[in-house]
């Protein structure tokens, strides 16, 4: 038994908003419209259009009409209602992007695809991998299920890919760039360490996961402005091979990730094919949207190997600061070992970015673990005194966009929840973090520092080991990304095992 559900009520919400005509047929000189996924109340035909409402915009010439993101026409993001907007409800900078868009397909001049060319085929494996999920020629459309709108977890296809040719496809499509970033395995009281020596019925029991925020394509090109990170080696036609590659060469049985941009056209039919399911949750109003020729929201996915886990229950979150719905978000899954049997809940979320919103970061933090100890409690179980430790073990990943200093991290660290962080395994003393998990130059200056935490119930959970960060001369003195890592922050990777009940 599973299920995939949305928590706090405004998102998404139902309903409509002024100036919304529910279930009527758009109009001729319709100039926006959102599509409602059940076809059978839609007049639009679902072999045309099979769209998640996550996606940002869709072309649909033969209706005359641009489909876009709910989360673009109103504050009521997520709305499920097939609808026709006017562009009088846009605002007047998405309004005149829209208004050029909506002209350039009525005139057949254009022809709507993902940013950075994401619509363009990798290599062999990959290629049919897409072609295998693909049930129309139409960008992005074909991996929502019509007849589950909201069930955010996909399944992998019935043709598996093979995970060293794909990681042998993707070194062949970089051979030209310089070589990745080498890193080894800390074995807290051990040392360095080759995972793949340790003994089989040890790693048989461990659980591997990363936590990586990966750069959104639209922010890297658009907004972000790395100052010594040339646009050609952000180009997504390459980018894409480097990212795919990070996660290839650790494979983990856990991978979250925040700034997805591309989960739709990317990562979740690739790595669906490697026997990964996952969940995504967008940003209700992601930057990413401001960003012309953008490929949609950005937002948290969270994926798990189908082969050792069993799916209990997920959840998305829109995170709230004193009851009122931000911009943040955070997917929770709970999932059953099918090693040892046992329960753990993991959390993937991306906290509001920048200094002078720590008191917003620390809030969303709060409601995070409010959010987390409802949820881990068992029913009819206690309510979540202080003291009192979650029934189901905890991993928390993201990017908290805060150092080890401020509010929201010392609020985790001592959180009734009984959470650690795993990087501080790393340490000497076993109490700092590392230095930094991102190192980047922006026209504001170098900013080198510790923002990405796994965090872990510490009574449940052993740290078996835990991925080094690359020193500075590996980094290069051009910081991130570059040519040879495609992203502004470090993936972090940890090896975890349940502890003994008795322990």
């Amino acid at each position: 038994m599973h299920a995939h559900r949305e928590m706090n009520g405004n998102y998404p919400t139902g309903g409509q908003s002024p100036g919304e005509k529910e279930m009527e047929p758009p109009p001729a000189n319709a100039a926006i419209a959102m599509y409602r996924q059940s076809p059978a109340a839609s007049p639009l035909s679902s072999s045309q259009l099979t769209l998640p409402k996550e996606l940002p915009a869709f072309c649909a010439p033969t209706h005359r009409m641009l489909v876009m993101n709910p989360g673009l026409l109103n504050s009521r993001a997520g709305s499920p209602y097939y609808s026709v907007t006017h562009i009088g409800n846009l605002n007047n900078k998405r309004k005149k992007h829209a208004i050029q868009t909506w002209q350039k397909c009525s005139a057949g001049s254009i022809t709507v695809c993902p940013m950075g060319s994401g619509a363009s085929r990798l290599y062999s494996s990959l290629a049919q991998t897409l072609v295998n999920n693909s049930t129309t020629t139409t960008p992005l459309a074909h991996h929502q299920d019509p007849q589950h709108p909201s069930q955010g977890c996909h399944s992998p296809p019935e043709h598996p890919t093979d995970p060293l040719e794909l990681l042998r496809e993707c070194e062949e499509a970089l051979r030209d760039r310089p070589p990745r970033l080498l890193r080894a395995f800390i074995c807290p009281g051990e040392g360095e360490v080759d995972r793949e020596e340790v003994d089989n019925s040890a790693t048989q029991r461990t659980i591997r996961v990363m936590q990586w925020n990966i750069l959104a394509q639209a922010l890297g090109e658009g907004m972000d402005s790395f100052v010594n990170c040339p646009l050609e080696a952000l180009n997504w036609a390459e980018r894409k091979y480097l990212i795919l590659e990070e996660i290839l060469t650790y494979r983990p049985h856990i991978l979250c990730l925040q700034e997805v941009d591309h989960y739709y056209d990317t990562f979740q039919p690739i790595l669906a094919s490697l026997g990964y399911r996952s969940n995504f949750c967008p940003k209700p109003w992601s930057p990413c949207l401001d960003v012309e020729g953008n490929n949609g929201p950005d937002g948290c996915a969270l994926f798990y190997d189908e082969a050792r886990f069993d799916l209990v229950d997920s959840v998305n979150v829109r995170l709230c600061a004193v009851l009122i719905p931000t911009n943040q978000v955070a997917v929770v899954t709970t999932l059953r070992c099918r090693v040892t049997g046992r329960r753990l809940c993991v959390a993937v979320t991306h906290l509001k970015a920048r200094s002078g919103w720590e008191r917003l970061r620390s809030a969303q933090g709060s409601d995070l673990l409010r959010n987390l100890t409802t949820l881990t409690q068992s029913p009819g179980g206690p309510s979540g005194p202080i003291g009192i430790a979650p029934d189901t073990p905890l991993l928390v990943c993201g990017d908290f966009n805060a150092v080890p200093s401020e509010d929201v991290y010392q609020r985790f660290a001592s959180s009734p929840l009984i959470l650690d962080s795993a990087y501080k395994r790393l340490s000497r003393d076993g109490l700092s973090e590392p230095a930094y998990t991102t190192w980047k130059i922006r026209p504001t200056g170098e900013c080198c520092t510790t923002l990405d935490y796994i965090w872990y119930s510490r009574e449940a959970f052993r740290v078996d080991a835990v991925l080094d960060m690359p020193t500075e001369e590996q980094i290069g003195p051009n910081r991130l990304p570059s040519y040879n890592y495609p992203s502004d922050h470090l993936s972090l990777v940890c090896d975890f095992s349940f502890k003994k009940e008795e322990e």
